[in-house]
């Protein structure tokens, strides 16, 4: 059963392939706004899923985040994510980003619990 507070932490050093140079979000070999997301749904997503029953899942619905202080390549990001709230299959998340030198982003994030089978079906169905 999920309950809030549940929490995870990673940390991820910047590459190259993580920049906005190469993830196409920018011209600069900074930490792209795009990796920082997808670094903050995979923190709150694996905090959850070792919580939850086989063949469900949780997928990202929505991101409202602020992208705060640049990050050059060689620096470690770290992500928390806090599980704020559970609303049947809603579930809402808090997320911070921190390197070395303070905040880089937060987030506020939704996820919903699906059953993984069901769903890729519906969705291959679009083939």
């Amino acid at each position: 059963m999920l309950e809030t507070g549940i929490k995870n932490t990673l940390t991820i050093k910047v590459t190259d392939d993580k920049t906005a140079k190469v993830m196409g979000s920018g011209t600069l070999d900074v930490f792209a706004t795009p990796s920082m997301v997808a670094l903050m749904e995979q923190t709150a997503a694996e905090s959850v899923q070792p919580h939850l029953e086989d063949g469900v899942t949780s997928v990202g619905t929505k991101i409202n985040v602020e992208h705060l202080s640049a990050d050059p390549v060689g620096i470690e990001v770290t992500c928390e994510s806090t599980l704020t709230e559970v609303d049947n299959r809603r579930l809402c998340f808090e997320i911070v980003a921190t390197d070395k030198h303070g905040i880089v982003g937060k987030a506020y994030h939704e996820r919903f619990l699906i059953k993984a089978e069901s769903f890729m079906q519906k969705t291959n169905a679009k083939l």
